[in-house]
């Protein structure tokens, strides 16, 4: 059985990094679509996803108010949605 969500465990997503934090919530998901875990797993599980899942918005939004502070000190009064192009997006 996995053991309860705790403080320590919160700590240690807090302290992952935005792609350890999402291959740890691609594994959650894995498991828990493969549907061959006893049901107290499951909920323990799905907890920790959803820990995970909240890290890496807070990161992303961490990334998103970085950038716009850099385009602010350059002197850019609005933001615009990141669109790539076609060469970005074929790497």
């Amino acid at each position: 059985m996995a053991p309860e969500s705790s403080p320590a465990t919160s700590d240690i997503i807090d302290s992952l990094s935005f792609e350890a934090a999402l291959a740890a919530l691609e594994e959650v998901v894995a498991k828990l679509e493969g549907g061959q875990v006893p049901l107290e797993e499951a909920v323990a599980l799905y907890e920790r996803g959803a820990q995970l899942k909240e890290h890496c918005a807070l990161k992303l939004k961490n990334a998103q108010l970085k950038v716009e502070k850099i385009i602010a000190q350059e002197g850019y009064t609005a933001t615009e949605p990141f669109e790539p192009s076609a060469t970005e997006v074929d790497r």
